[in-house]
């Protein structure tokens, strides 16, 4: 056998043994990866509602713990009727509650939006009057480093919280992104709905702006049934 061919077969099984190892890898790993992003999102929801602080390093057990013991996950219709259901129709919407003495403090959406180059994933968190903003986390993005990608920086979000949904008048205005700092001639009446924007993100901003919007338009049902103080059912764990 020429060395030639000796090269070729030593490379041909390098290359599948290789193979394998990687697919082998790849498998026993997913489950572990499946787990660090269910982690990841819970942590997300608990850093829309003020339960951690970005700087927090705690260990998955612990995120755990805080998750289960302070919220609950519910389904509901377009209509906003809750279901009693974990297996919910495919057009049935997740909310996730933040439970405080026994009451419902907040609850959490689920945002999914385009963005520049990307979808955005994060969670918009509203007080329980249905109305104030009280917290904004993204955890999966692909927006541009420096630029876009400031959507996932602390000073960003934290311009979230306190804002409001609704004008004067009651009717639903959602938050929108200003191209840049807000300048101090901006209406009096439009600051409670808008927060600073990106410098060199316009698009990004402008993206997620329509995407909160349609967000809030999805779950605005349930948003006046908070706003009506109607009593929401607790679902034990």
């Amino acid at each position: 056998m020429s060395s030639t061919v000796k090269s070729f077969l030593f490379a041909l099984v390098t290359a599948v043994v290789c193979s394998f190892l990687l697919t082998a890898a790849s498998a026993g790993l997913k489950g572990f990866q499946l787990e660090n992003i269910e982690v990841d999102k819970k942590k997300n929801i608990l850093k829309a509602v003020g339960l951690l602080e970005s700087a927090d390093r705690l260990a998955k057990e612990a995120i755990q713990d805080i998750y289960s013991n302070k919220i609950r996950g519910l389904w509901v219709t377009p209509e906003g009727e809750i279901l009693d259901t974990d297996t919910p129709a495919e057009t049935s919407l997740p909310v996730y509650l933040y439970v405080r003495d026994g009451n419902v403090a907040a609850y959490i959406l689920p945002v999914n939006t385009r963005g520049l180059w990307g979808k955005i994933f994060g969670y918009l968190a509203l007080e329980s009057d249905g109305s104030t903003v009280s917290g904004f986390t993204v955890y999966k993005h692909s927006e541009t480093p420096g630029l876009g990608g400031e959507i996932e920086k602390r000073w960003f979000q934290s311009n979230f919280k306190g804002k409001k949904i609704l004008d004067r008048s009651g009717n639903l205005v959602s938050i929108s992104i200003a191209k840049g700092s807000i300048p101090a001639s901006f209406p009096e009446e439009q600051l409670p709905h808008y927060v600073d924007g990106i410098s060199g993100a316009t698009l990004t901003g402008r993206f997620l702006t329509a995407g909160l919007k349609r967000v809030l338009l999805d779950y605005e049902p349930i948003s006046i049934k908070f706003r009506s103080r109607m009593t929401i059912e607790i679902k034990e764990e």
